[in-house]
């Protein structure tokens, strides 16, 4: 059955009986779904300031788990808890352990199914098969991915084209037979090695997806067909819309939260749970025959009125111990591993203050939009220009990073913006490769017809530019202004931002001549987040104002897609910007 946009926010509080999808089972029962994703390393509440959410702390691990038990007791011997992806990156303790930290506090999450992120392949191929595929596996999160495949893993090449681990799962709970189908990302981590996960191949999921639902539903005869995924809402919905058979898909990636499902035109129902522990899914079905009958799905925010969990919260105490003030930290014995800095200061060290919110997470139809600009990336961007004298400060438009109410900035903060160990340095880019990079992705893929796709455009600062979303690919910025003056396609800036040993001809990954990188004044290696810290120590009263951090650097001349799903979105799903 297909549906019209205005019937979508009508048919996710229908009951389903009548665009069930037809079942080889024939199993009848309930079973209810825990979903938790893209936790990006935060362990411990944060702030959100976006519009939603009224200064509220969220978030923390501690309380999470409080909330996974209370489901759990409530919906006794009929749960599932599934994690989609992105867990081992994003903090200063995930960063340091290599994931080892998150995955010393999940180990005791129980969680049953596991659809890995891009992000968790960040710390390289190997310790991906140590912590997931080696046995014992360090981890015991149960994953599961079609779209992963050995090719020439080292000690492995006999295996190539093989799947890394089991494409699918297949768990009773109640009565139920439940076919689960994993896919992570296929893009890989977006740092600085290029060859991070050689010997391990990723696919766009798309041929898994047709291939395995299949089995499922015709070899296997299962009662539901769920799919665990980091492809991305917009992903998700597109294989969704064009290959019947799924009845639900737990996703990741894009950082939406879904307070009612999404329904794609087959009747699969698409839930995501934000960005950072902000939010746990709970969708409880109910099946009679082999069809979904019924659903009550609840997005739970994770604030201060659930009590953190003593076990978990004295695990999150135990894997900090070492990086934060007090008798365990020993300034100089843990090195970054991208860049081989040194961590010199406890992680909760105040840096400095902010009368600015800092992040980026604003809804697409609000001042702002996350996919345009945000506080955050406008602050990091003013550092790297500020420390190194270059023209241009720029940051790649990464959705990952943490917020920062108004109040202390602590140093944990800054390396949740950047966890990946980069350093920072100053190279000339042409005007036309700057222009290039404006437009980038944020304005040229399209996945349905007309719709909007990845949009999250580079950060700068020194910099102002005016965007048409209904322009044509490549012509979307115009009105480019540098430091006072229009931007000459032909001339050359300096431009600072992320730089990495291993490609060091490339800035924020684009090629650049005479590249100067940022060294502290023994001629070590400066990690990034010592470069903002520095940058911070530098303002007058070491405070971020609306007087140094300049906002709405990108003028919309129009405004973004619609919002079409029943959801407030950061990404725009819709067909056509309006």
């Amino acid at each position: 059955m297909k549906f019209k946009k205005a019937q979508l926010a009508v048919v996710v509080g229908m009951t389903l009986a009548s665009f069930s999808l037809a079942h080889a089972g024939t199993g009848s029962g309930e079973v209810t779904f825990i979903h938790m994703g893209d936790l990006h390393g935060h362990l411990i509440p944060h702030p959100n300031v976006r519009s939603d959410g009224k200064g509220q702390n969220e978030g923390g691990v501690a309380r999470i788990y409080s909330l996974i038990e209370d489901i759990r007791r409530a919906n006794p011997r009929q749960t599932m808890l599934v994690n989609t992806g992105d867990t081992l990156h994003g903090g200063a303790e995930a960063l340091f352990t290599q994931g080892g930290a998150m995955i010393k506090v999940l180990n005791l999450f129980g969680i049953d199914a596991y659809a890995p992120g891009n992000w968790d392949f960040v710390y390289g191929a190997d310790k991906f098969v140590e912590y997931f595929v080696s046995k014992p596996a360090k981890a015991n999160w149960n994953p599961v991915i079609s779209n992963l495949y050995y090719d020439g893993y080292p000690g492995a090449e006999a295996k190539s084209g093989q799947h890394v681990v089991a494409p699918y799962t297949i768990k009773t709970i109640n009565g139920l037979r439940i076919g689960i189908l994993g896919f992570t990302s296929d893009r890989g981590p977006q740092a600085g090695d290029p060859n991070i996960t050689k010997g391990l191949k990723f696919t766009d999921g798309a041929a898994e997806y047709a291939k395995y639902v299949k089995v499922l539903r015709d070899e296997e005869n299962v009662d539901l067909v769920v799919v665990i995924s980091e492809l991305g809402l917009h992903s998700n919905l597109t294989l969704a819309d064009q290959i019947p058979g799924v009845d639900i898909i737990l996703s990741s990636d894009k950082h939406e939260i879904t307070i009612e499902p999404i329904v794609s035109k087959n009747g699969t129902l698409l839930v995501e749970q934000g960005m950072d522990g902000q939010a746990i899914g709970e969708l409880k079905v109910k099946v009679k025959k082999g069809e979904i009958v019924d659903k009550k799905y609840v997005s739970h925010r994770i604030t201060d009125s659930i009590k953190a969990n003593p076990t978990i919260a004295a695990a999150v105490k135990s894997v900090r111990r070492s990086y934060v003030a007090g008798p365990q930290f020993q300034a100089g014995k843990v090195r970054n591993p991208f860049n081989g800095s040194f961590l010199r200061y406890p992680i909760d060290t105040v840096i400095g203050q902010t009368k600015i919110p800092l992040y980026r997470s604003n809804f697409s139809g609000e001042v702002m939009p996350a996919v345009i600009e945000g506080s955050s990336h406008d602050f990091l961007a003013d550092a790297f220009r500020a420390m190194t004298g270059a023209q241009l400060g720029a940051i790649t438009g990464f959705r990952y990073g943490t917020t920062v109410g108004v109040g202390p900035i602590k140093l944990e903060d800054i390396y949740h913006y950047m966890p990946i160990g980069p350093q920072i340095a100053k190279g000339q880019l042409t005007g036309a490769q700057i222009k290039k990079k404006l437009e980038g992705k944020a304005q040229g893929e399209q996945g349905r017809e007309g719709e909007w796709v990845n949009g999250w455009t580079a950060g700068y600062s020194g910099l102002t530019a005016d965007f048409d979303p209904l322009a044509p690919a490549g012509n979307r910025f115009s009105n480019i202004v540098v430091n006072g003056k229009p931007l000459d396609p032909a001339a050359s800036y300096t431009v600072a931002g992320f730089y990495y040993d291993q490609v060091p001809t490339l800035i924020n990954r684009i090629p650049a001549q005479d590249i100067a990188v940022l060294k502290d004044k023994d001629g070590s290696v400066l990690d990034g987040t010592d470069v903002v810290k520095s940058y911070v120590e530098s303002l007058a009263d070491r405070a971020v104002t609306a007087d140094n951090l300049r906002l709405n650097r990108i003028r919309l001349l129009n405004p973004l897609p619609a919002e079409e799903h029943g959801i407030r979105e950061m990404q725009p799903l819709g067909a056509k910007a309006k």
